[in-house]
């Protein structure tokens, strides 16, 4: 592939997508447990999609969000044709050459981010489910295409237990998406339960609060439950690395019950201690 005057090597590109990741991971540092071979193109992914979830999400993009994004686009199938510009997307022409990485995957990221920008409700669980098809299963699957697992079955495992992150980490940031007037608890299960948006707005744990945080957490349960094994259905070069994310993204609704689904004033994470423990439940796992 032919590389646009990039002014720096292909490892300086790599090392910039590494140091993206470094500075923005939250429960475990992305891509630290698989062979180091294979590091680098996870942090050229993590990379590609971080920025372009920064530009749907952080502030200093406000107004220009859905420009950002669409020259994010461009820059992508120029990355595909050839003409790779700029350290990401000279690391990410590499990484998709080498693996042979499909570009719908990519976009079908793009487009979670750009409706992240017009939409900030979500009426139905359905339609909650078809966001997150978008916006996270296709980063399970990039993955195990890194490591030469691209079939279905694994494929659609990965899906149950992405969506599962996808919406722990919803459910764990309720009061951080609510300050950006977005909601992912889906409408209909909120009136069902007589949760309003003034009950969000102001942080209001009622027993009905409760009840539809139980609902929303024992959905995510099964979610995580049905793509377990696929902890098991991957080779030594990327098990540790999966039962470390299965384990924190579980661990994380384990934290909403432990603070009576208080999510406003108890946000889940994961300290220090906590981080050893998952290690070593990881390290120790037992299979289904």
């Amino acid at each position: 592939m032919a590389i646009v005057n990039p002014g720096f090597t292909l490892e300086d590109a790599y090392a910039h997508c590494r140091e993206r990741a470094r500075r923005h991971y939250e429960n475990f540092p992305v891509g630290l447990f698989v062979p180091r071979a294979k590091r680098r193109h996870v942090h050229a992914l993590y990379a590609f999609a971080r920025a372009a979830d920064d530009f749907a999400d952080e502030r200093i993009y406000e107004g220009f969000r859905e420009k950002r994004l669409d020259d994010w686009e461009a820059r992508l199938h120029a990355a595909y044709e050839g003409r790779a510009d700029g350290p990401i997307f000279v690391a990410l022409s590499d990484t998709v050459r080498r693996l042979d990485i499909p570009k719908a995957l990519l976009l079908d990221l793009l487009s979670a981010f750009r409706q992240d920008v017009v939409k900030s409700r979500y009426e139905t669980w359905d339609e909650l489910l078809d966001y997150c098809r978008r916006s996270a299963n296709p980063i399970g699957r990039l993955v195990l295409m890194l490591f030469g697992y691209g079939d279905e079955p694994r494929a659609e495992l990965s899906d149950h237990v992405c969506t599962a992150l996808q919406l722990a980490n919803h459910w764990q940031d309720i009061a951080v998406d609510f300050a950006k007037d977005r909601v992912y608890m889906p409408l209909e299960l909120c009136r069902d339960r007589g949760v309003s948006e003034d009950d969000l707005r102001i942080g209001r744990v009622t027993g009905s609060f409760q009840a539809l945080m139980a609902d929303l957490v024992a959905r995510t349960r099964e979610l995580f439950r049905r793509g377990r094994p696929l902890c098991d259905a991957v080779g030594r070069d990327l098990r540790f690395e999966l039962r470390l994310t299965w384990l924190g993204g579980s661990s994380i609704l384990d934290g909403i019950e432990t603070a009576g689904f208080d999510v406003f004033r108890r946000r889940p994470r994961h300290g220090l201690p906590a981080k050893v423990g998952i290690a070593l439940r990881a390290f120790f796992w037992r299979g289904a």
